[in-house]
């Protein structure tokens, strides 16, 4: 830091106000050669401090660790330490944990990013894996290139009394020049060194460890490419490559996850020991302000990435696996949300507009409905509709000649008055269910207010609680009955225009009224039976409850005469 930031820090109690000297880094060779690359250039008003800043365990004079007698347990506690490097003089001791923290463990500061575990506490990067494949490298690049440029401009040896006619002229093309041999044959003359040209093996090796270095930071995406060339690869195949592919990677990414969930719960910790009690923050949707108290320990703040996913690649291949499956039994599976997320992997923007969402059946009106279900479209009911309404409605055009003469059409309308029938018999039971447990605790309260019986309020409540799920099934099929042959006997067509096919449904219709009918009075009679038992376990429970109360009495009796026998006994002994 400068010498202005220094200062500032001094004033404002954080360092303690004392004399330091700046550094002298004129004899860095390494800092200049730095600046000089960067195009910077030491000016006259720099005073550049090196400021040291060391996480130790202390146990300070004064400050010790106290034990539950008071005394000092001689304990190191962790401290912050900062020491300018020039003058060598201490600035700032501050307590590295919690004030509130009984066991005083210190507080982490740094995050350490491992790409993969090293032989001590700090671990490897991906300099230090492919550092020596880099080396390799640019080694044998080096020696190519030598060679290349040696065979191209080639030297040797020529005899002391051979001469060339302007030696200093390089060769134009096409060009001989005369050359003064004393005698015998110029290749005697000129010896030219035995340059090699670029070996082939070092190219090939080159390029054997240029591909190591890929396949080792890519080893999942490498194994995916080469098995789909031959082309597409059943699930399994491709689970097994990519199983195979992330054994390195997805350790790696694991190890960097956990290091991001690290910082993140370091930053939570920095905002909620410094932020204000409210701050302004503008959120697109959310509220427009945030607490100190939303990064407190009740909240984790982690990362919402995947540590099994790496890479784009990765994320496409198992979108599409699962759009396989999906297409390979469409029956029971979501098409609509494969697709989705197969254009979620592939990072396409505004999906909606390539990919429509599904519409949902929204509650219309019954001639809208009934123009529906003239096209041929499944009708939906819902619960919050006026059901008699839409019921009389259906009944009215069902009764055209254009419907009834339809049984397509006249299934449709069918199954569509089934599903009104069934929400107006379940919300006319649970109607009365909520009833009775209201006149329930109507007469618990009054009984407790001494208007009502006990015992009566007792068995009313018992009544309203023992309506199971069985018996409101029950109740509501013994009412689809009634409301079903009620609809029967409202769509009888007019006169001489009955088709037969429609008879025959009419008649099947019956019969299962009839059916429910009688399966609603069997359910109605083991209704009435349960409650009877009920009620005669309730009698059978109450004067159960009055004998032990009063064989409690009497012996309450019995001790109260005891204990009078006893006293007068004593006092005529005394």
């Amino acid at each position: 830091m400068d010498g202005n930031q220094l200062r500032k820090m001094q004033v404002a109690g954080i360092y303690r106000d004392v004399e330091v000297s700046a550094d002298d880094d004129m004899d860095d060779q390494v800092r200049d050669k730095v600046d000089e690359l960067e195009g910077l250039s030491k000016g006259y008003t720099d005073d550049i401090h090196t400021v040291l800043e060391m996480h130790v365990d202390l146990d300070l004079e004064g400050f010790e660790d106290v034990g539950p007698d008071g005394q000092p347990t001689e304990i190191k506690l962790p401290y912050v330490v900062t020491i300018d490097h020039g003058s060598g003089e201490i600035l700032s001791i501050t307590r590295n944990y919690d004030a509130n923290d009984s066991l005083k463990r210190k507080r982490q500061y740094f995050v350490h990013y491992k790409f993969l575990p090293g032989l001590g506490f700090y671990g490897f990067g991906l300099i230090h894996m492919i550092g020596g494949l880099g080396r390799a490298t640019t080694s044998i690049l080096r020696q190519l290139i030598d060679s290349g440029t040696l065979a191209n401009l080639p030297s040797g040896f020529k005899a002391r009394g051979i001469r060339i006619r302007n030696d200093d002229e390089p060769l134009s093309p096409g060009e001989f020049r005369d050359i003064d041999a004393p005698g015998g044959d110029i290749r005697n003359s000129i010896i030219p060194l035995p340059f090699k040209e670029p070996s082939g093996t070092l190219a090939q090796l080159l390029a054997s460890l240029i591909e190591g270095g890929r396949r080792f930071v890519s080893i999942a995406d490498q194994q995916i490419g080469d098995g789909a060339k031959s082309g597409d690869m059943p699930v399994g195949t491709t689970v097994a490559l990519l199983e195979r592919g992330m054994k390195v990677m997805s350790a790696i990414h694991k190890r960097l996850h956990y290091a991001q969930k690290t910082e993140f719960r370091l930053l939570a910790r920095i905002f909620a020991e410094n932020l204000p009690p409210v701050y302004p923050y503008e959120v697109a949707g959310a509220p427009s302000e945030i607490k100190a108290q939303d990064f407190d320990g009740r909240v984790d703040v982690i990362p919402v990435s995947d540590p099994n996913i790496f890479s784009m690649s990765q994320r496409v291949t198992l979108a599409q696996t699962q759009l396989q499956l999906a297409q390979s039994n469409p029956q029971i599976h979501n098409l609509h949300e494969a697709y989705k997320r197969m254009y979620q992997a592939l990072e396409v923007q505004n999906i909606d507009e390539i990919l429509p969402a599904k519409k949902e059946p929204q509650p219309t009106s019954p001639s809208i409905e009934n123009a529906k279900g003239m096209q041929g479209e499944l009708l939906t009911a819902f619960q919050q509709q006026d059901h008699d309404a839409h019921i009389m409605a259906h009944i009215a055009f069902m009764k055209l000649p254009l419907v009834y003469t339809s049984p397509n059409i006249y299934a449709i309308f069918m199954g569509h008055l089934q599903d009104h029938v069934s929400m107006k018999a379940r919300l006319t039971v649970m109607a009365q269910v909520q009833e009775q447990q209201a006149q329930a605790q109507q007469m618990a309260l009054a009984a407790q207010m001494g208007a009502v019986d006990p015992m009566m309020a007792q068995q009313q409540m018992q009544a309203a609680s023992a309506m199971s799920e069985d018996m409101v099934e029950a109740e509501v099929a013994k009412l689809e009955a009634q409301f079903t042959q009620e609809i029967i006997q409202m769509l009888a067509p007019p006169t001489g225009q009955q088709d037969p096919l429609v008879a025959i449904r009419q008649q099947e219709l019956a019969i299962k009224a009839n059916e429910s009918e009688r399966r609603a009075a069997q359910d109605a009679a083991e209704l009435d039976l349960e409650r009877q038992k009920l009620q005669q376990r309730a009698m059978t429970d109450a004067a159960r409850i009055e004998l032990q109360e009063e064989i409690a009495e009497d012996r309450a009796d019995v001790n109260r005469e005891r204990i009078q026998t006893q006293r007068e006994l004593a006092m005529r002994r005394g």
